[in-house]
């Protein structure tokens, strides 16, 4: 091998060799790749979407207190009287095994009166002995809470609590016992999940319950709930999940044991299974399992609460079953984010758990998987960055496929066969990384400088004229300098009320629509998207790419924005969503662009006084109820093409020069600008007739002539000006004859906010 040829090879071989260095820094915990991260947990949803499976005859039966039974028995809570009959019918005529609730009763029943009548005993009618004997008769009836626990008492009822991991968090009700004294796993360094306090039952009813367990969630990083707290560590104590303790007195109500991982230094002291019976549940560092979803919701029966009160199942139909009584009414707050959905019933993860327990196939992340990794990591990606450099494009390809299928099958099949859950998003990253790498070296090597290009400016302009830059790649520059430019701002009307009377998912969908609409026409006439703040857009004309008609383009495409906007709201109003009204502001002059920003970020935009008047004069066009508001600047260099009125003269905020300000009505004449067709933006005979009215009235208001103008005013009102500009300038004239303006004023009108 010739001493060049081995240089490059070398050069190649470690580029790929320093990817797998890369990510072996995280696999082995010396820093944190987030992206790794979320990208690991995007393989495990997708395995676990690609395998669930609804078990057929699932041993758990989930009685739901739906919308349906809310309707037909009554607001939640229900009086417990109603659950007391419940239970008589689960355990007496469809013999259940077991009843969980997935539901706290932290406060007593109050909706028979009881505590009125006991107070009416106490004071008002103590002394009429009929009354009091009355109500001591009927106590048993009216006393809810003790017909609900002696449902109970006897049967197996299991209640549901939840901790708070906030320091200081209150505590309310009565926590069953511990599952683990803290002295029974003393000399155990283990990150049990904390908590500081909870929400549980009612005394009356705890004692009278077979047991209880939490339904604390535990979310990821991307707030989805994939795994589950078996214990939780209050006080020192150690308090087992709703499901656990299901699945343990279903199999016989024996405590769990701890299983320790098996090390010879005996210095490894992390719980790796906990084990019911003789089923095994694999656990993490935390002491928490993988929630094994059985598919998405609806993977288990539903029996709608309302079918058990009014007892419409067949006698038996739940025998030897463990009922969970849970809830999928979303006014009752317990629905989650999960892989299987953003809506899914907290119940069913319950369901999930349990079954997986009562199945044995809940898999496991064992420590050992790290291990796996690093070799996976040495044998894919290592070896493909030493062959890649010897072998031409198409076999490089057909290996990198080959390596990434191999990597897939083994995942899957150790997923499947083995319940094993092998982190394989770094192994496939290291691959695809130095297959990328190998490619990218010759693609550098050959069109650095079109590259170069393409990565400053394609994120800000349209695809032509990157295309224009790479081709003259002399007139391409990031560097800051001043430049005369045109620059556009656009805001939504009454965002923050749109925002708030929409769904996260649907206000993103009709953001996306419109932004992505508005941005095309910035890219359609050569415009830099200069930023998105939420629901505004910022744009300048005339950078990168120096363009004599920046001023022209800018103004046809605020025109074109308020069409396109326009054609929107009948679109938008039949899906449902509220029609968009925008305002836009342009500015022409002396700017400051370029690559401005701080170490850790920057971006390609625009500063400068110039900058600030476009602004000020997008949020002015609300004052005016005009759509556009375009300064005089801009309006010197568009005069030949743009039909404009005059609106004020103005001082707007921080700035002490007046500046005449300018609505476009719209094309003298067509302009061709590429594919664009701009034959809709001339001006209406209507629009002219109140722009030539509307110029009279501004020339007698700047001569002080209040009289005439105010009767100028009347007739642009009946003519169908805009309501918001016609009562800016009455309250304004009606202003200066209370308080006349001095004798030099120059007809302007000074703004005090932005």
């Amino acid at each position: 091998m010739r001493r060049r040829t081995l240089g490059r090879y070398l050069l190649r071989s470690s580029l790929g060799l320093l990817w797998v260095v890369l990510l072996l820094g995280h696999v082995l915990a010396f820093y944190h790749i987030e992206a790794l991260t979320r990208l690991d947990t995007w393989s495990y949803d997708q395995r676990l979407k690609l395998t669930a499976t609804p078990d057929p005859e699932p041993v758990v039966v989930i009685v739901d207190i739906d919308e349906s039974s809310l309707q037909q028995v009554a607001r939640w809570p229900w009086p417990r009287h109603i659950l007391a009959a419940m239970l008589d019918e689960l355990f007496e005529r469809q013999q259940a095994a077991l009843v969980v609730f997935d539901v706290v009763f932290a406060e007593k029943d109050e909706s028979s009166g009881l505590p009125v009548l006991e107070a009416l005993a106490e004071r008002e009618l103590s002394e009429q002995p009929a009354f009091i004997a009355a109500l001591e008769m009927l106590r048993p009836e009216l006393d809810r809470d003790a017909l609900f626990a002696e449902a109970m008492q006897g049967r197996p009822v299991l209640l549901g609590y939840y901790f708070n991991a906030e320091q200081g968090a209150i505590r309310s009700g009565q926590l069953p016992g511990p599952t683990f004294l803290r002295e029974e796993l003393e000399g155990l360094n283990i990150s049990f999940v904390q908590a500081d306090g909870f929400g549980a039952n009612i005394p009356e009813l705890q004692r009278n319950a077979l047991g209880a367990g939490h339904f604390t969630p535990l979310f990821d990083v991307d707030g989805l709930s994939r795994r589950v707290p078996m214990l939780i560590q209050f006080e020192g104590d150690l308090y087992e999940s709703l499901s656990l303790v299901a699945a343990r007195h279903y199999l016989g109500g024996h405590l769990p044991q701890v299983i320790l991982g098996d090390d010879s230094s005996e210095q490894y002291h992390a719980i790796e299974w906990l084990r019911v019976a003789d089923r095994y549940i694999p656990v993490d560092a935390t002491v928490s399992a993988l929630i094994p979803y059985r598919g998405p919701q609806g993977s288990f029966p539903y029996i709608p609460a309302t079918d058990i009160v009014q007892q419409k199942l067949p006698e038996g139909s739940l025998r030897d079953r463990i009922v969970l009584v849970g809830t999928t009414a979303p006014g009752l707050m317990d629905l989650r984010s999960t892989p299987m959905g953003n809506a899914f019933p907290g119940v069913e993860i319950h369901a999930s758990l349990i079954e997986g327990i009562l199945r044995d196939d809940i898999k496991q992340q064992p420590a050992f998987v790290q291990g796996m990794e690093v070799v996976g990591l040495l044998i894919f990606a290592g070896l493909l960055a030493l062959l890649l450099p010897l072998l031409g494009p198409a076999i490089s390809v057909l290996l990198t496929l080959l390596l990434l299928g191999v990597i897939t099958g083994l995942s899957l099949w150790a997923w499947q066969s083995l319940f094993l859950v092998i982190p394989d998003a770094v192994l496939v990253v290291g691959v695809i990384g130095v297959f990328s790498l190998h490619i990218l070296y010759g693609l550098f090597v050959e069109s650095r400088t079109r590259r170069q290009i393409s990565g400053l400016f394609g994120q800000y302009v349209p695809p032509k004229v990157v295309e224009a830059l790479a081709d003259n790649p002399q007139v391409a520059s990031m560097e800051g300098e001043n430049r005369e430019l045109t620059v556009l701002f656009s805001d939504v009307r009454s965002f923050t009320t749109i925002s708030e009377n929409m769904p996260a998912p649907e206000l993103a969908r009709l953001m996306n629509t419109y932004l992505s609409l508005m941005t095309e026409i910035v890219h359609d006439l050569d415009g830099t998207i200069d930023k998105y703040i939420g629901d505004a857009l910022m744009a300048f004309w005339g950078a990168p790419l120096v363009t004599p008609m920046h001023a022209r383009d800018a103004v046809l495409a605020a025109l074109l924005m308020q069409y396109k906007a326009a054609e929107l709201r009948p679109v938008f109003e039949a899906r449902g969503w509220p029609p968009l009204h925008i305002g836009i502001g342009l500015n022409t002059g002396m700017m400051t662009v370029g690559n401005m920003g701080s170490e850790f970020r920057r971006a390609y935009t625009v500063l400068g006084d110039a900058v600030n008047l476009g602004a000020r004069l997008e949020s002015l066009t609300k004052q005016y109820g005009a759509g556009i508001l375009v300064s005089e600047m801009t309006v010197q260099q568009t005069a030949d093409s743009i039909l404009y009125r005059e609106l004020d003269k103005v001082r707007v905020k921080g700035k002490q020069e007046a500046v005449r300000i300018y609505e476009p009505l719209g094309l003298k004449q067509d302009v061709t600008v590429g594919q664009i067709d701009t034959s809709a933006l001339k001006p209406d005979s209507g629009l002219l007739s109140r722009a030539a009215l509307f110029d009279e009235m501004l020339q007698h208001y700047y001569m002080k002539s209040w009289g005439e103008a105010l009767d100028l005013i009347q007739q642009l009102e009946q003519q169908g000006e805009y309501q918001a500009l016609v009562q800016l300038y009455r309250e304004r004239i009606d202003y200066y004859k209370e308080m006349p303006p001095p004798l030099d004023w120059d007809g302007s009108f000074s703004f005090k906010t932005k």
